[in-house]
């Protein structure tokens, strides 16, 4: 059943792709009756973009493959056009993943802004209005991953992603970034002084997002907000109750608010202190376990440290190609997984392939009920299709 629901839809998402209209209703009013709840035994499989390893990347198709595919999150990245439409996007840049070089009508909106303190030149989001956004068209961001949907999807909004969510089959959480706030909010102004801050939560709350971690009503309807803008995640907390993760780059990148080192966010006394505002971190993986020579190396203490303090850890982002497994995985992506959630504990994975990811979960720790002969045949296909253990 669910795999013709995801076979319906990719044919109306291309249908809207070859009318140049989107084709992302918003939540329908009909009642779905009791669907499965999201699990909540084993760590969360997040569907990084979507299942952006095989459909380009925040695309509505990319999203309801991943939910095909047994995500218990679909993860997004929120900005905002011009007319302060809230946007799924992951770059303030149009360049890498829109077909924007190829309109002429939009040649002369190259710009140059800071972001992040560093000069950035491109066509941004923020200078094109929402109709102006949905008449490109997605690519694929990796050259080496498959070109075949290049063109066929549009941009979609933040209340398109909800909707993917909450018309699935089944509970299925969402996980949207609060991105690059401060960028946002110099270039976009929405009416009576509001933030970007301010419009994301009350979207959320206008679609019935609310409730503590693991409460009724986050099991109804689980969200988890993340940023790596510290100040956005407790500016947020005076308006919801959602569950919130602080984000975490790069040893050599400071937080992009507040400026602060990463010795700093990852120190005993910091995770006291956001541990009042936030339910986890979201680190980049090597950060947890340096790779030296592209072999992983000794883990730091990060993940014990955090669980000291009560804070779930759901590193970024896991990669099946080979170019993206360190050595010691031998190009074996269950290896990887086994490595992190087994051995170094983690509670939740950023992941571009999520059939992977739920087929090493279903063989290794299975719901009650799943058919593990049959599980067995399908990963045996997949890696007789793909050549090694995707």
């Amino acid at each position: 059943m669910a795999g013709r629901w995801f076979i319906l839809f990719l044919f109306l998402s291309l249908v809207g792709g070859s009318l140049a209209r989107p084709f992302n209703p918003l939540p329908s009013k009909v009642s779905k009756g009791k669907r499965q709840p999201i699990q909540t035994f084993r760590p969360y499989n997040i569907a990084h973009r979507g299942s952006n390893g095989e459909i380009p990347e925040e695309t509505s198709t990319a999203y309801l493959k991943a939910i095909e595919e047994g995500t218990d999150f679909i993860e997004g990245d929120i900005l905002a056009s011009k007319d302060g439409a809230l946007i799924c996007f992951h770059d303030v840049t149009l360049d890498d993943t829109t077909d924007v070089a190829n309109h002429k009508e939009f040649a002369n909106r190259r710009r140059t802004y800071e972001v992040q303190g560093e000069n950035v030149t491109g066509w941004f989001t923020v200078d094109f209005t929402l109709h102006e956004l949905k008449s490109l068209r997605v690519n694929q961001r990796f050259k080496f991953r498959d070109q075949q949907y290049n063109g066929k999807f549009s941009i979609i909004t933040f209340e398109e992603f909800i909707a993917i969510a909450l018309d699935a089959p089944r509970v299925v959480g969402i996980y949207p970034e609060i991105k690059n706030p401060v960028f946002i909010n110099q270039h976009v102004k929405w009416s009576g002084g509001k933030k970007f801050e301010d419009v994301f939560v009350e979207t959320l709350l206008k679609y019935g997002y609310k409730g503590e971690y693991l409460s009724k009503n986050w099991l109804k309807q689980p969200v988890l907000i993340q940023s790596f803008a510290p100040s956005s995640l407790v500016y947020i907390s005076n308006f919801t109750d959602s569950p919130k993760i602080f984000l975490i780059d790069d040893v050599t990148i400071p937080t992009q608010d507040t400026k602060q080192t990463y010795e700093e966010i990852t120190s005993d006394s910091y995770f006291k202190y956001i541990s009042n505002y936030v339910v986890g971190i979201g680190p980049w993986k090597d950060t947890l376990a340096p790779p030296e020579h592209d072999f992983v190396t000794v883990p730091t203490d990060l993940v014990a440290k955090a669980h000291a303090h009560g804070l779930q850890v759901h590193p970024y982002t896991y990669r099946n190609e080979n170019q993206f497994l360190h050595f010691n995985f031998h190009q074996d992506p269950y290896a990887e997984y086994d490595y992190w959630i087994n051995r170094i504990g983690i509670d939740g994975l950023f992941t571009d392939f999520t059939g992977s990811l739920h087929n090493y979960q279903e063989l290794t720790s299975p719901k009650e009920g799943t058919d593990v002969r049959d599980l067995l045949h399908k990963v045996a296909a997949m890696i007789s299709s793909y050549g090694h253990g995707v």
